[in-house]
Formats: C-alpha cells, sequence, structure tokens
C-alpha cells in the first residue's frame, strides 16, 4: 500500500526497528525490490534523490506509484536530498508521498527558515517531511555525495530545530559517509550521541549513508533509535557488477530479459541483508 512517510516510521519508531530506504535508477531495480519486500513482509521507502528522478523521469515515477498502490507491504516514495523548496513542491506535485529538504550545510538559522517553509508546504497536504542536521561526509562525488567535513549532530540542537521547524523525521550525523570506504579507512559511528540525541529527541532519526558500515553497528542503530536508513551504494555495486559479468565481452548480447535477472537477483541478495539486518522482516504485518 502507499503511504506517507510518516505513515511507515511512526510504527518503526514504536516498535524499535529500522526500515530500509532503497534508491532506485531503473524500474528494474525497484520491482526486483518491491517483490524482496513483498516475500519478506518488510514495509520499505522507494528513495529518489534528484538527480535519480532526472534520470528515470515522470512517466516512471506513476508506474512506481501505480506498484505501490497495489502492493501487500507499507511503500512510501521518497524525495532523497531535495536541495530547494521549489525542488520539494515538484516532487509533491509528481507524486512523492515523502520529502526530505536538505539545508545541512547552511548555517542553522538558514537550514531551520527552509526546512520550516518546507514543513509548512508539505503538511498542507498530508506528507510528512524529513530535515538533516549536521554533515554526513563524503566518499565520492555522485549527486548525494555529502560534505567534506562531518559536523556531527548534538541534542541540544537537535532538540531546538525539531521544536522550531515540526520535522517528522530527523537525518543525523553521527558518523556515517555518503558513497563507498575507500581501502583503509575504518568507519566507526557514535552510538553514544545516537543514545543522547534519541532520549532528547523522539521522533524517527534517519542515518544516511549507512553502505559499507559495519553490520554490528548498524543493527545496534537499527534498535536504538535510528528508524530509517537509506542504502544506494551497495545495491547499485551489485546491479552493476553483475551486469558487468553477464555483459561479458559478447557483442550480441542485447536483449534486458537476458542480462536483468540476474543482476536484479544479485542486488536482492544485498537489500535482503539489510532488511534483515535493520529488524524490518515480518514487520509488515504491524500496520494492518
Amino acid at each position: 500500500m502507499l503511504t506517507t512517510g510518516d505513515g511507515v516510521l511512526k510504527v518503526a519508531n514504536e516498535a524499535g526497528f529500522a526500515v530500509p530506504a532503497f534508491n532506485i535508477s531503473d524500474y528494474a531495480m525497484f520491482a526486483g525490490i518491491s517483490d524482496l519486500c513483498e516475500q519478506l513482509q518488510a514495509p520499505w521507502i522507494v528513495a529518489i534523490h534528484p538527480d535519480e528522478y532526472a534520470h528515470i523521469g515522470p512517466d516512471l515515477l506513476k508506474a512506481i506509484i501505480a506498484r505501490a498502490h497495489r502492493s501487500s507491504v507499507p511503500m512510501a516514495i521518497h524525495l532523497d536530498h531535495g536541495g530547494t523548496y521549489e525542488q520539494v513542491l515538484t516532487s509533491i506535485q509528481n507524486g512523492y508521498t515523502s520529502v526530505m529538504i536538505d539545508a545541512s550545510v547552511k548555517p542553522f538559522d538558514e537550514n531551520v527558515a527552509i526546512t520550516r517553509k518546507v514543513v509548512e508546504s508539505a503538511h498542507a497536504v498530508g506528507l510528512s517531511v524529513e530535515g538533516e542536521l549536521g554533515t554526513i561526509g563524503a566518499n565520492d562525488s555522485y549527486g548525494e555525495s555529502g560534505a567534506t567535513e562531518v559536523i556531527y549532530t548534538t541534542a541540544e540542537d537537535a532538540v531546538a530545530f525539531v521544536e522550531q521547524t515540526g520535522v517528522d523525521s530527523l537525518a543525523i550525523a553521527i558518523g556515517t559517509f555518503h558513497g563507498l570506504y575507500p581501502a583503509g579507512m575504518t568507519p566507526k559511528l557514535k552510538l553514544e550521541l545516537l543514545t543522547e540525541i534519541k532520549a532528547a529527541v523522539p521522533i524517527p532519526l534517519v542515518l544516511h549513508g549507512g553502505s559499507n558500515n559495519p553490520d554490528d553497528e548498524i543493527r545496534i542503530a537499527a534498535a536504538t533509535g535510528i528508524n530509517k536508513i537509506n542504502i544506494s551504494s551497495d545495491i547499485k555495486v551489485a546491479y552493476h557488477s553483475k551486469m558487468r559479468e553477464v555483459l561479458g565481452d559478447d557483442p550480441k548480447l542485447r536483449e534486458p530479459l537476458m542480462i536483468q535477472p540476474a543482476c536484479v537477483e544479485a542486488m536482492n541478495v544485498v537489500a535482503a541483508q539489510k532488511i534483515d539486518l535493520f529488524g524490518a522482516a515480518g514487520k509488515a504485518s504491524l500496520y494492518r
């Protein structure tokens, strides 16, 4: 069933698990993860950031919305890392059921002002809003690559931000990076900071840059306050690595039906592991 971000995350917050937000870039990826989530009875969020939307376009978004309506599990369609108020409004008009405004690199007061403006507009039409406070690190140059310097979210700032903006969920910075970690870099989450923030801000918290982190840290984060975890790089690498393998050096291999099923299967191995890690498998029953 199609629902809002709030419709998915409130239950996760109450029950203590994290909903996976998978960034998709084509219909095969979306359909594959849709089937997987129905098989595992896991609620999920279709995350589409502006660069991905520019690639798939409004017609494919309509197909995603149609598939969501007939799904047996809760599904929200989420604007990931919206950069401007105008971009958010366009996304709402195009059918997104959840939006994020990311003004995290701006000064606190500017972040509050634009986030509050987005919240007022989105709430007027019954949609939920994710804001971001603090900065996520950058490991690559793609559209959601993050900042050059990690600025950790503090509990004090989180309280002020939520009170002044009215956001429904909050992406916090506790030590993750967008993209894949380079060799020799060991990520480490500040789990004690997460505990402090959750105690001060009871709304659903979001973890961006969830690819490539140690499973034990992610599992603890999902059980102690993080209710949405974004996964993009891990599933895309699995999908396209398998595609390179399938294509090989055969110039005559051209039919998607002979290429994409194995890629989707490889992607879903990764996605299924994330769903289990986040504690989301079987949780669709909580929404009925």
